[in-house]
């Protein structure tokens, strides 16, 4: 519950909050942000598996956002798009970690269509 209600205060706010983030960190914010829903979306998918670890997930969540930044700054310094590296391995493992999230729902809800339909 908690989850939800600071997902909609998070959504609210970045909907009626009139700042625009400046076009050179526009970079930035866009790795910064897919390697955070990376980290989201592997927590979700160690729930499924019940798996799930509070510093686990806290330090991805941590580290996976610094790295992606700093793999951007370094790109920015030495003139090479870096931050590609990071939008491919985030993207990557963002859909893997959701096609596993939606397998195991669909099993579940499989086999609970099965006990309603079978016996």
């Amino acid at each position: 519950m908690l989850i939800t209600i600071c997902a909609i205060v998070g959504i609210v706010a970045g909907i009626l909050c009139p700042y625009h983030i400046p076009d050179a960190y526009s970079p930035y914010v866009a790795i910064v942000i897919l390697a955070i829903l990376d980290s989201v979306f592997g927590a979700a998918s160690a729930a499924t598996h019940k798996s799930f670890d509070l510093n686990t997930f806290i330090s991805g969540f941590i580290s996976n956002g610094i790295l992606a930044a700093l793999l951007t700054y370094l790109g920015k310094k030495m003139d090479v798009d870096l931050y590609l590296v990071a939008l491919i391995i985030f993207g990557t493992r963002l859909f893997s970690n959701f096609s596993v999230i939606r397998r195991h729902y669909l099993a579940e809800i499989g086999t609970k269509l099965k006990k309603k339909f079978c016996n």
